[in-house]
């Protein structure tokens, strides 16, 4: 009977070592599936922190491509307002030549009504380039009325005198 119960002791220790033994190899499995899911996650951690850096590379990139279209905005403004003080300065040169002109011509006009010859052609029937017209549509609408302003010629008003024939005269035409 010692034999019968040392075997069946011997047995008892065979049966928890197989069931030990199972429970380890489930275990193991367990780990080897954790250590897979590890090297995993690693993997992706790796890729997500190179995404991130190329991502910041890019918004560099484009914080530099912003920062030069500013830069190139700032030299249009720039430009824009030198252009802008430039044709003042012209408008202001060809108002005062204008100014001057006019009373030549005038003068040099009535000087040749005195000899029997004809008026010389206005500044707008002369040269296309001479004429102020054109010079009237400009884009920038403030440059426009300027020279509206500046280079109109006067309307003929109610109290205006009468041709013989009926139209109505400006100051110039009474005078001449």
């Amino acid at each position: 009977m010692a034999d019968e119960q040392e075997i069946m002791c011997k047995l008892e220790s065979i049966k928890e070592i197989r069931n030990k033994t199972l429970q380890m190899e489930k275990i193991k499995a367990r780990l080897k599936a954790e250590f897979e899911a590890l090297e995993s996650e690693e993997r992706h951690l790796k890729e997500y922190k190179q995404e991130m850096d190329l991502l910041l590379q890019e918004k560099m990139a484009h914080v530099e491509e912003l920062r030069l279209i500013h830069a190139d905005i700032n030299v249009m403004e720039n430009t824009i307002k030198q252009s802008e003080n430039d044709l003042n300065k012209l408008l202001e040169s060809t108002r005062r030549l204008h100014d001057e002109y006019k009373p030549l011509k005038e003068h040099v006009d009535a000087l040749r009504m005195t000899l029997g010859l004809q008026r010389l052609p206005d500044l707008c029937e002369e040269e296309e380039k001479l004429s102020l017209e054109p010079v009237c549509h400009a884009t920038n609408r403030f440059i426009e009325m300027r020279l509206y302003v500046l280079f109109a010629k006067p309307r003929v008003g109610h109290g205006t005198p009468k041709s013989q024939n009926g139209s109505k005269m400006n100051e110039e035409q009474v005078k001449g």
